[in-house]
């Protein structure tokens, strides 16, 4: 079984150019929030359930998730987040686990998880905890930037998120993204070799 680490940080830390750079030095990438748009599409296995606990107004008629509409409910109501993510953690984590063993033979692979933190199933199932860190100015600026989303949404977004002291005291693991790609590159590179070294031990669990 190949080692696991998983990636994190908060809106607009960098933790997609990250995962990019792993990926171009042959590391399998498992991303989150791409399994959680597969299921969220038209067709997709999670879209019964949302429609059944939430109701076919937060359901496009194309029989996709109604992305704007839900997320200002997930803003204003704690319970709806809670049942939101109750239907889709279960079936991401799955996913990711069966992409993560049918990406095996690589000496390590990075399981991309916004969330990893905030979800004891998340955290068990990889063995290092690697956080992507900025300034939350800059997390502000690149997500907006990204998004189209105002100020206020990012803010509330990054409210929503573990706070940054509380997910830096976490991690493993942490890479400066304040700067430039060409800043970045090497302190991928370096992590790169760490993990290589890391895997090729007893993975712990």
């Amino acid at each position: 079984m190949s080692y696991r680490v998983g990636l994190s940080g908060g809106i607009g830390s960098g933790k997609s150019t990250v995962a990019a750079l792993f990926a171009e030095l042959g590391v399998p990438i498992i991303d989150s929030d791409a399994i959680a748009h597969a299921l969220t599409q038209p067709g997709g296995v999670a879209i019964p359930l949302i429609r059944k606990v939430f109701g076919r107004e937060y359901v496009t008629a194309e029989g996709a998730l109604d992305r704007a509409r839900m997320r200002e409910l997930v803003f204003a109501t704690a319970r709806a987040k809670q049942e939101l993510e109750g239907i889709l953690h279960p079936l991401i984590l799955s996913r990711m686990l069966e992409a993560a063993e049918a990406a095996g033979g690589a000496p390590y692979q990075i399981l991309v998880v916004p969330l990893l933190f905030e979800s004891a199933g998340f955290r068990g199932v990889v063995d290092r905890a690697l956080v992507v860190d900025c300034a939350e100015e800059t997390q502000i600026a690149r997500a907006m930037a990204r998004s189209a989303l105002s100020r206020d949404t990012v803010l509330a977004i990054m409210a929503g998120q573990l706070p940054r002291s509380e997910r830096l005291k976490r991690a493993d693991d942490v890479i400066e993204n304040d700067g430039s790609l060409q800043q970045l590159r090497p302190r991928v590179a370096a992590l790169h070799r760490f993990y290589l070294d890391r895997s090729s031990g007893p993975a712990p669990r």
